[in-house]
């Protein structure tokens, strides 16, 4: 992988991750029409310049996070189902994610469901701005859809909460800040078990050896990507978040249905012509 190719992986990623539009799908896409081989790195890439994503969030929205501790109880029956779920079923969702076709159908599936969301549930209709502890919880069993490739974690949270009468706005805030520990937790042990190659007692007992092993296998010009890809991902990452809040709230989902709709029809033409698409 090039710095070029990093670059615009990560501007693909900031502008996708927060939007209803699947960051999965797009970076299929990406990666394809690129070239991109699904090295290991490749593959940890993906996932590591999610920690620029994250990053954005904190920092637009940092005195959320210092508000109050009751907050951060909320975000944490949020995430338990996803983190429950994810552990029980990893070698599911792992053997989905190697699925192209998984994406396509998400994708289209996905865009049909959010033409029609606008209808479903009325702005006016909708007068919660704070979610409860049984809202969270509710909210984050919705974002669990997510781990079928091509469903977006993003969609699915904000419709878990217009599912608990949330305003557009305070639903697409919460699934934000959702999506930074349930990131955050996914980003770093995929990190530490397949780029690092190291095992959780690892860590936890200092294994220095192994731990300096794991870190010295990655070359500089890999350091070099990851470093420049994390940037370019949390300031592409604040400009997508402030205009989808501000596009959400004036026009509803509509939009981003079409545009998945498309996504996912461009894809299954890609397989249709021939073109080797890999998950990355």
């Amino acid at each position: 992988m090039s710095i070029w190719q990093a670059i615009i992986l990560a501007i693909v990623e900031g502008l996708t991750e927060f939007l209803p539009v699947s960051s999965t799908g797009h970076m299929v896409i990406a990666s394809s029409l690129m070239g991109i081989s699904a090295f290991e790195f490749t593959k940890m890439f993906t996932v590591t310049i999610q920690f620029g994503a994250i990053l954005s969030v904190v920092v637009l929205y940092w005195k959320r996070f210092i508000n109050s501790f009751d907050f951060y109880k909320k975000l944490l029956v949020a995430v338990i189902p996803a983190l429950a779920i994810g552990f029980v079923l990893k070698d599911f969702v792992d053997a989905m994610l190697e699925r192209v076709e998984v994406v396509a159908v998400s994708l289209l599936l996905g865009g049909i469901l959010l033409i029609f969301v606008d209808r479903w549930f009325k702005e006016k209709e909708n007068p919660v701005t704070t979610p409860s502890y049984r809202n969270a919880f509710v909210i984050g069993l919705f974002q669990c859809i997510a781990m079928i490739p091509g469903v977006s974690r993003s969609a699915s949270s904000i419709i878990g909460g217009l599912t608990q009468r949330m305003t557009r706005k305070s639903a697409a805030e919460f699934s934000f800040f959702m999506a930074v520990p349930t990131m955050l937790a996914a980003a770093t042990y995929t990190v530490l078990t397949d780029l690092l190659h190291l095992e959780i007692s690892d860590i936890l007992k200092f294994n220095l050896p192994k731990i300096q092993a794991g870190f010295g296998a990655i070359t500089a010009q890999e350091w070099q990507a990851l470093a420049i890809g994390n940037v370019v991902a949390f300031l592409v990452a604040m400009a997508a978040i402030k205009f989808f809040v501000g596009f959400l709230t004036k026009y509803g989902f509509k939009l981003f249905g079409y545009y998945r709709i498309v996504v996912g029809l461009v894809i299954l033409l890609l397989m249709a012509m021939g073109v080797e698409i890999q998950l990355v």
